[in-house]
């Protein structure tokens, strides 16, 4: 695991509670593709009903979505596209871990400095929105959640044990107990 995920206690319990939300979204997303690199083909491919796709292909727009709401909450464009005119250009597990590794902290970055009332301008289709930037961030969450619940279903399907990703979970990284006495 990268150790920019993963902070001493004094550091992570300094974060405003925004930024910790997406430290634990980074933290969750790269567990699981952790979880994923050890899978074979087969197994990437496997899918159920009632989630969005194959399990690659659903890691795959997790960090795309990622990558692009970035995007649209700082007006630059990616480094790396997932997307080209034919539609979704699968990548690795690793490569994808990197993504998601940089699009984490991007996002925590503007987590850190999100004001209240603060908008972005998205177009589309010949339309212009005013978003506020509160709205990207809460997609952001709730999006990588549903799916990562989704893969971590197919995962069981499969026989195998999903990580955990639960906040308990992360806060055990962080959160030493205390003995009483």
């Amino acid at each position: 695991m990268d150790t920019q995920a993963h902070l001493p206690l004094n550091q992570a319990a300094a974060d405003p509670p925004l930024v910790m939300l997406f430290r634990h979204n980074l933290w969750a997303n790269l567990r699981l593709l952790d979880a994923c690199a050890a899978l074979d083909e087969e197994q990437l491919a496997a899918t159920i009903p009632g989630t969005y796709n194959t399990i690659h292909k659903t890691l795959n727009h997790i960090v795309w979505s990622e990558e692009q709401y970035l995007s649209d909450l700082t007006g630059r464009e990616p480094e790396s596209r997932l997307w080209s005119a034919g539609g979704p250009v699968l990548v690795d597990v690793a490569r994808l871990r990197a993504m998601a590794q940089q699009n984490g902290q991007g996002l925590m970055d503007v987590a850190a400095g999100a004001a209240a009332g603060e908008v972005v301008i998205l177009e589309g289709d010949g339309l212009r929105w005013h978003t506020p930037v509160g709205l990207i961030l809460t997609q952001a969450i709730n999006h990588a959640t549903e799916h990562r619940a989704q893969i971590m279903v197919i995962l069981t399907q499969l026989g195998l044990e999903p990580p955990d990703v639960s906040g308990w979970a992360f806060s055990q990284e962080f959160v030493r107990p205390i003995s009483i006495e």
